[in-house]
């Protein structure tokens, strides 16, 4: 397995096992829906983004209230407009 498939690997657990069935179901769809268009780098920042405190995702994506730990990029754009 490549270092790219490990990643990818990785990513896909870190969006499925968050610890709230919420959590789970909002990031396991996000990452299902855009893994596989993401570059090297886009799939480095997604995992980043995945490893932020589920309560900081929830707030934006239900409140929008923003965090200043968001690095506004490709996943942010994307996590802004998507909706279950």
């Amino acid at each position: 397995m490549n270092e790219l498939e490990t990643l990818k690997k990785k990513i896909i657990y870190r969006a499925n096992y968050r610890g709230t069935k919420e959590m789970d179901l909002l990031l396991s769809k996000f990452v299902d829906k855009y893994i596989n268009t993401f570059s090297k780098n886009e799939l480095g920042e997604l995992f980043e983004f995945l490893n932020l405190e589920d309560e900081i995702i929830y707030n934006f994506y239900n409140y929008k209230k923003l965090d200043k730990k968001f690095k506004k990029n490709k996943i942010f754009e994307l996590f802004v407009k998507f909706k279950i």
